[in-house]
């Protein structure tokens, strides 16, 4: 694959991405749509989206992936739902992001794996960035949002490690959306009386779920065939500052100061410790 189709589907990968936090507060902002709903409509569409891929791909019916795995794609989908009803799109990507790779990058370090001592110091750093930015003031986040946000990006770091290994990680993503809707079905049925629907609100969660997420996944693992470990996870250092700007030109959100500083701590930090691996470790 040429240099110049490895960036642009790495580059549209991280849009979509960041895409899902704007699509998610649009809906949960500008339209009267509940979490629950959005949530259940964006993994139902990805669910879809992903199932036709495969079979156009030309690939088995069989269903990969866990039930485990599947609640924890559940869990971060809910999570990042519900945060999202009062965090700025720039704000909850930086939480999400951050909890994420320092949930990777602990997990490494819980088992066992050696850490030189710039990856130690930018896992303390990127931590100390978020508990900063978490500290209460007049431009801290919602706490309870913001906890929503970090539990999600934890267990989007746990469903990472797991698919970490998979031999068909388009078949296994597939097939965990699909396990996931019974959970994302079973939260709607019990809120159900919170239900809100409107052609707006559905349409930014079909769009998130088939497009940002169904499609962002599959340019995702097409990218990443020609990216090393290291690249794909710098590279996704990008997310939080494309979700800021897109909050800033679409939302009309404020870039402020804590944010800026925030980032800066928590982003610098992680480039630090996986900027120490391999440079040519595969993914």
């Amino acid at each position: 694959m040429s240099h110049p189709r490895v960036f642009t589907l790495t580059l549209l990968a991280m849009l979509a991405f960041a895409g899902n936090s704007i699509l998610c507060r649009l809906a949960l902002r500008e339209t009267p749509i509940d979490a629950a709903t959005f949530t259940s409509l964006r993994l139902i569409s990805g669910a879809i989206i992903l199932g036709l891929i495969t079979q156009i791909k030309g690939r088995s019916l069989k269903v990969e992936g866990s039930w485990t795995s599947a609640l924890a794609l559940f869990i971060y989908a809910a999570g990042f739902s519900f945060a999202y009803i009062k965090l700025a799109a720039g704000t909850g990507a930086l939480l999400l992001f951050g909890a994420v790779q320092i949930t990777m990058i602990g997990y490494g370090f819980w088992t066992g794996e050696r850490l030189s001592k710039q990856q130690i110091a930018g896992f303390i750093l990127a931590l100390l960035g978020l508990v900063g930015f978490l500290l209460p003031g007049l431009s801290a986040p919602p706490l309870q949002s913001s906890a929503l946000m970090i539990a999600a990006g934890i267990a989007w770091g746990i469903y990472s490690l797991r698919g970490k290994t998979a031999s068909n990680p388009m078949e296994m993503t597939a097939g965990n959306f699909l396990r996931a809707v019974p959970f994302t079905v079973g939260l709607s049925l019990s809120m159900i009386s919170e239900t809100s629907l409107t052609l707006a609100g559905c349409l930014y969660a079909v769009a998130a779920g088939a497009v940002t997420s169904g499609l962002g996944y599959t340019i995702w693992y097409t990218a990443l065939k020609d990216l090393t470990a290291t690249s794909a996870a710098t590279v996704q250092l990008s997310v939080p500052v494309i979700a800021a700007a897109g909050g800033i030109l679409f939302l009309g959100e404020n870039l402020t100061l804590r944010l800026v500083v925030a980032s800066s701590a928590i982003l610098g930090g992680i480039a630090l410790a996986i900027l120490e691996k391999s440079p040519t470790e595969a993914t």
